[in-house]
């Protein structure tokens, strides 16, 4: 069948749904291990947007896999691949439920928690630059019942803190060179 709208070089085949990118498959992922940065290394863990996705659904009180499954649209061994990631790199758990036949549910540990403030801000940001019918979910802080919008602080002094309020300055963790070639300084 001859569709007009899709002459401009797409190959059909090539074509599939949002919910199961497999054509990208085919494409080779670099890997960011041997780069000294903590957003690069993060994103060899959760960078994959599954991931960020099930992560998401953690926060949200969902364990099981079914409910993931239901949730997110996703395949069922995409969604096999990227839990079993996430639980090899500690951000979630397995925790037995069923013996017969054998089921656990994934629940957060220590360190998945300590995605709270990424997600939060990757949904906080949607919520400003990509929810033009306004926020799809809001956050309510448990002790003064609020609405709340999560914003950083300076663990010194206490003022709220924004890419024009900091410098970035070379950590204990850097390697030599990291920074011969670009100036860390403010944005402006």
């Amino acid at each position: 069948m001859n569709t007009p709208e899709f002459s401009y070089g797409t190959d059909l085949n090539d074509v599939r749904s949002i919910k199961q990118p497999s054509i990208l498959s085919r494409m080779q992922r670099t890997s960011f291990e041997d780069m000294t940065c903590s957003v690069a290394q993060t994103l060899d863990v959760v960078g994959e947007w599954w991931s960020l996705l099930i992560v998401r659904d953690a926060f949200l009180g969902v364990t099981r896999f079914d409910d993931f499954q239901a949730r997110l649209g996703i395949s069922r061994n995409i969604l096999t691949r990227r839990l079993n990631h996430l639980v090899d790199n500690g951000i979630l758990k397995r925790v037995p439920y069923q013996d017969h036949p054998p089921r656990s549910e994934y629940r957060l540990t220590d360190k998945g928690r300590d995605l709270w403030h990424v997600v939060t801000a990757m949904r906080q940001w949607g919520d400003r630059w990509a929810a033009p019918g306004g926020p799809p979910l809001e956050i309510r802080h448990t002790a003064c019942r609020h609405i709340v919008t999560a914003v950083p602080t300076c663990s010194h002094c206490g003022e709220p803190l924004d890419a024009r309020s900091v410098t970035a300055v070379p950590g204990p963790g850097a390697s030599e060179g990291d920074f011969g070639r670009t100036q860390l300084s403010a944005i402006t």
